[in-house]
């Protein structure tokens, strides 16, 4: 009797301290950390999800799409966009049979026409188009790497399809978007990067300059393409007072438009002072609260689309003359 006591005792014992006979650890939960995903057409990712406990002994999963004509979905939890709606995405436990479900979103987005801008080294500054700025001085060597920049301002349509809402005066769908903030660029360019899949970003200033001059193909021009301002920029006296639709001016050597006028363009860079010493693929100032902003626009007077004429203001400031553009890094 008292080793069949002694018997039931540690059994007692052990089913108290938690240890099971069965090896098998069967799943508790299967999680998505993120339940809600937007994506552009054509966008492939791999959705995470988390199965609990770490240490199950079968965590393999299946998954299956409601809508697959929208988006699909492989054993592996890849999902590809196939066409602007809705479905949702199931992954269930091979054991357990536990399920976690999240919602996919399809939009059409615009298509962004980039320009391919083949990188170089160019001389920095005010380098004889007319200037006088004190901050357009010490011209300096720049060297930069190859990168993609938008065609074309970010217009009203494809700011509204990633934000869902336009606080632009002059309304119009392909229209620059304007009353944007530095922060309110970042903020879009955030989710325009998670639709996408893609790193877009605003421009360094040296990016922006060395476009706005033709890159490798520039012929010297004073304004982005011309040494004449009304073929290729809308400014205080021919603008109407109004912003105009993108690209209707001539372009200039790269075949980028409204780069002298329409809308000053926010930069990524901190306004700095400009040194003597050659850089190569420059950030700007480490320091400083305002934000470049380049190009001039339809309120200015035609000298502020000059390739080297510098702006700068605070990035919470909103105003009707104030857009950008996109940049793609190599």
């Amino acid at each position: 009797m008292k080793k069949i006591f002694t018997i039931i005792a540690i059994a007692a014992l052990l089913i108290t301290a938690g240890v099971s006979c069965d090896k098998t650890i069967h799943v508790a939960n299967v999680v998505f950390p993120r339940t809600v995903f937007t994506v552009d057409i054509g966008r492939t990712f791999t959705i995470p999800v988390l199965v609990f406990p770490p240490d199950a002994a079968d965590k393999s999963l299946t998954w299956k799409s409601n809508n697959p004509n929208v988006a699909t979905v492989d054993q592996d939890g890849k999902v590809t966009a196939i066409a602007a709606g809705w479905a949702s995405i199931t992954a269930t436990s091979v054991d357990g049979n536990r399920q976690a479900i999240c919602h996919i979103t399809v939009i059409d987005l615009p298509e962004i026409e980039m320009v391919f801008v083949e990188g170089g080294t160019f001389m920095m500054g005010c380098t004889g188009e007319n200037c006088n700025p004190i901050d357009e001085f010490p011209i300096h060597q720049v060297t930069l790497s190859n990168y993609h920049i938008s065609k074309y301002l970010v217009t009203q349509k494809l700011w509204e399809a990633v934000m869902e809402y336009n606080f632009s005066y002059f309304k119009g769908a392909n229209l620059p978007v304007e009353q944007v903030s530095w922060d309110d660029a970042q903020n879009f360019i955030n989710q325009l990067n998670m639709l996408t899949g893609k790193n877009y970003s605003l421009p360094t200033e040296a990016q922006w300059e060395f476009a706005a001059r033709g890159g490798n193909e520039s012929e010297g021009y004073e304004y982005s393409g011309s040494n004449n301002v009304d073929e290729v920029a809308w400014h205080y006296e021919n603008s109407g007072y109004t912003t105009h639709p993108v690209g209707m001016k001539k372009p200039n050597e790269l075949g980028i438009y409204d780069m002298s006028g329409n809308v000053f363009e926010w930069c990524n860079d901190r306004y700095g002072l400009y040194t003597d010493e050659a850089q190569t693929n420059p950030q700007g100032s480490d320091e400083g609260y305002s934000r470049i902003c380049r190009g001039g626009g339809w309120y200015d007077k035609a000298e502020y689309g000059r390739v080297s004429k510098r702006g700068a203001s605070g990035p919470q400031m909103r105003y009707s003359s104030l857009g950008f553009r996109l940049v793609l890094s190599e």
